[in-house]
């Protein structure tokens, strides 16, 4: 796919996005080829599709397809898929309208089975990573617009400080998620899945503190990407518990592998 195919691909996702979600937005990408893409070329269109949910604040059942496709499922399933502290929790491809994990038709079931989630991982890191852009952008037009003393906040360097080290823990986490396969794929899917959470959580941490009051207000859409960030943090492993993870296999195993060409 060119650049221009990817272009335009990415400003017709976007703008689907914008104005629909749920089980809406699944019917939308299902009739853009998102099966194919995935089935297709993956390496495109995770990143692409994940991110872009992120930075929307939409959301959609295609973590299902990702997980499905990797462990050779049949397509159409919602497989349980663990969840911080030791739970497990279903993705409902329907509309629902009982409780849900921070707006997100995701549900607890008693029990899972361990699979293979490298892919899905780095779909889950690619969306935290598309939160955390939403939140730093939500918080930059903040520190333009606010005038304090005479001046925009933007011009105060505590303000600054924080906003870089925001834009500092993306660009990372967005490094790590774009490292090609390496002799460990599970490993570095771990860890650039730990690398987007701890991102996406800066980025919670300090755009709350430049937005101020305004930040904690429902009016404001500051709070939809924060939940949002929390729960798919704890999805598939929180970054607290994969970076335990993979500490606890590299000591086991004595020696780091290689998982980038430097």
């Amino acid at each position: 796919m060119d650049q221009e195919s990817l272009d335009l691909l990415e400003e017709a996702l976007r703008k689907t996005m914008l104005s629909i979600s749920g089980a809406e937005l699944d019917s939308a990408l299902a009739d853009l080829g998102w099966t194919d893409m995935v089935a297709d070329v993956p390496d495109v269109a995770i990143p692409l599709v994940f991110r872009l949910l992120g930075e929307t604040g939409s959301h959609a059942s295609v973590l299902n397809d990702v997980l499905l496709e990797t462990i050779g499922g049949l397509p159409g399933g919602t497989p349980p898929m663990p969840y911080t502290g030791g739970g497990w929790v279903v993705w409902s491809r329907s509309s629902v309208t009982d409780p849900t994990l921070g707006g997100l038709p995701l549900h607890r079931v008693p029990d899972g089975e361990l699979m293979r989630m490298g892919e899905a991982r780095k779909a889950v890191g690619w969306w935290l990573v598309g939160s955390a852009r939403a939140m730093l952008a939500l918080a930059r037009t903040h520190a333009l617009d606010r005038v304090q003393f005479g001046k925009p906040i933007s011009s105060f360097q505590a303000v600054r400080h924080r906003l870089a080290e925001t834009l500092v823990a993306i660009e990372g986490a967005e490094a790590t998620l774009s490292l090609p396969g390496s002799e460990s794929p599970d490993l570095t899917a771990m860890l650039a899945k730990a690398a987007a959470g701890k991102a996406a959580l800066t980025a919670a941490k300090h755009c709350q503190q430049v937005l101020g009051g305004i930040g904690f207000t429902a009016e404001h859409d500051l709070h939809h990407h924060l939940k949002r960030a929390l729960v798919l943090d704890g999805l598939l492993g929180s970054s607290r518990e994969l970076t335990r993870k993979a500490g606890a296999g590299l000591r086991a195993r004595g020696s780091a592998p290689r998982l980038a060409e430097l």
